[in-house]
């Protein structure tokens, strides 16, 4: 059983192949890591399986279903949700009122309702939107305009926001981009504490952060898969080795 997977996925842009048959396959409850040097594709897999991009070729399944060509909200209603590495926030907003915003549109308190001018305060979807700042280590903070919250606290919001769509699959770009070393501690443990049933796939640069947090890796480059494997197999190749710093040694690219 898989909860996300790719098969014979292509796509080219002019003469470059950005993404050249590639084959992915998340199980279920996976900490699933994707990364690869700069070039290596990973932006725009991660852009095939969320649905912000077509194939040229190949097919990509949300459990058993085929998923190819349905659109990021169709995949968001089928389980699947994702953070980008660049998001937009309503800077008009709360904390408390953009997850609550996400909750009434997406959560089960919400069961997928129409956007309106914003509605009437509703306990249940209050309620739902504090758990989700709970988890995502933001409760002292609900009450904070989106624009005064830090780098790192605004990621933890968009994980919070991502959640409110009780995903069994969720995607997550560069997470930890442009965090401090504290920030990215809270993160993992974010991450760490995601429940088991919650699959997750994400795309970063940061390898210490990836290999605290992933039980499986894959390495692109070129386009292509090079390996999939544990992180001790992944940290262990020379193939990965060289394809991210040449002949240069190991553990000057895997530091812990």
């Amino acid at each position: 059983m898989t909860a996300l997977s790719c098969h014979g996925v292509s796509r080219s842009f002019g003469a470059l192949r950005a993404v050249d048959d590639v084959d992915l396959t998340v199980v279920p409850g996976a900490r699933h890591a994707l990364i690869g040097p700069n070039g290596a594709g990973k932006s725009t897999l991660f852009r095939l399986l969320t649905g912000r991009m077509r194939p040229d070729a190949g097919t990509v399944q949300l459990g058993d279903q085929d998923v190819t060509r349905l659109s990021e909200v169709r995949r968001s209603r089928l389980g699947m949700s994702q953070t980008l590495q660049h998001a937009s926030l309503f800077a008009s907003l709360t904390a408390a009122e953009t997850v609550a915003l996400a909750v009434r549109r997406h959560g089960p308190a919400g069961g997928g309702a129409r956007i309106v001018p914003w509605p009437r305060r509703q306990p249940d979807i209050d309620a739902h939107a504090g758990e989700l700042l709970a988890r995502v280590g933001l409760t002292d903070h609900g009450s904070r305009p989106v624009p005064a919250l830090g780098h790192g606290e605004r990621k933890q919001l968009e994980v919070a926001l991502a959640l409110a769509c009780s995903p069994a699959v969720l995607l997550l770009d560069e997470p930890a981009a442009g965090m401090s070393p504290a920030e990215s501690a809270r993160l993992l443990t974010l991450l760490t504490d995601l429940p088991d049933e919650v699959t997750v796939l994400f795309v970063e640069h940061d390898l210490d952060l990836v290999f605290d947090l992933a039980d499986r890796v894959t390495v692109l480059h070129l386009g292509r898969v090079l390996l999939t494997g544990t992180p001790d197999e992944v940290r262990a190749s020379d193939a990965v080795r060289e394809a991210y710093l040449g002949t240069a040694r190991r553990e000057e690219l895997f530091t812990s």
